[in-house]
């Protein structure tokens, strides 16, 4: 069984896909609990990866609808 990522592996991971273009600009993430179950993580683990992105302006929250990538961001 693998070991779950630290945060820094998983932040450095989901900005490598963003980069890559696996999650491109305007696109959607998976849900909360989809991440938590490919990182083999809990989902507060995800929260807190996704806010520390969101306070980044790398993602944003769209209420009732989603967390997706930012059109452009800076990091």
């Amino acid at each position: 069984m693998p070991i779950p990522p630290t945060m820094d592996e998983l932040l450095d991971d989901l900005l490598k896909k963003i980069k890559d273009g696996t999650y491109p600009p305007g696109s959607q993430l998976p849900s909360g609990r989809v991440l938590a179950d490919e990182y083999d993580v809990s989902q507060s683990t995800i929260s807190r990866a996704v806010a520390k992105l969101r306070k980044e302006s790398v993602l944003v929250g769209r209420p009732g609808r989603g967390v997706f990538v930012a059109e452009s961001h800076k990091r």
